[in-house]
């Protein structure tokens, strides 16, 4: 029997906006709706190496217009796209991406999501998903956590905070500020995943989209 793995852990929330040109400027939003009222923080990292802007506390509908000025050309958010068939515990995404690349909490069928406030944050995302779809863009669900470990290896026995500050800086991105959290540095990770999506260096565990392999 399978027991739920740690990961995908939701201390805060951001969005993530990465801007990449190639004759027009183009981008990839991610964002983790940790908290249903004001969740979100918004990063802009331009593909050539260049963080632009590091916003906090957006709302959902700030997040969708933030979204629609930008025009992104995938928007990328961790947290579940959907819930599992009725009567599961999981998804099969989770479960494949748990046997080949890390530990992933587990998303239950809608019933017991709507019955735990636990829960929150997977509805938040789930509104989050339905708000985007009214818009002529790509949103895609991401996990931070399998794009660390695809990209750096597998994090024992470093802690979370030394492996996702290794990574970053593996990342070679400019302007980054001197000190982040996980949050920030999970939010990058998911940018750079949609950048990698849109350039098709990307493979999907169900509804998950991972990078293929290091970076």
């Amino acid at each position: 029997m399978l027991m739920p793995p740690t990961g995908r852990h939701h201390s805060g929330g951001c969005l993530a906006l990465s801007v990449h040109g190639s004759g027009a400027d183009r981008a990839e939003v991610t964002t983790d709706p940790a908290d249903p009222v004001r969740p979100f923080r918004v990063r802009a990292v331009r593909a050539w190496g260049r963080v632009l802007a590091l916003q906090s506390h957006l709302t959902r509908v700030q997040v969708v217009d933030l979204a629609m000025k930008h025009r992104p050309a995938v928007i990328a958010i961790d947290s579940p796209c959907c819930c599992a068939p009725e009567g599961r515990t999981a998804r099969d995404g989770e479960l494949q991406l748990a046997r080949s690349i890390c530990g992933i909490r587990w998303t239950p069928d809608a019933k017991h999501v709507h019955a735990s406030a636990y829960y929150a944050w997977i509805l938040e995302g789930l509104a989050l998903f339905q708000a985007l779809a009214a818009h002529d863009v790509e949103v895609i669900e991401v996990f931070p956590t399998a794009s660390w470990t695809r990209w750096h290896g597998k994090r024992t026995p470093r802690t979370r905070a030394v492996w996702t500050r290794h990574g970053l800086a593996a990342l070679g991105l400019g302007s980054v500020p001197a000190r982040t959290n996980q949050d920030q540095r999970d939010a990058i990770a998911a940018a750079m995943t949609a950048r990698q999506h849109s350039l098709d260096l990307t493979e999907t565990m169900g509804g998950i989209v991972v990078p293929i392999g290091r970076w």
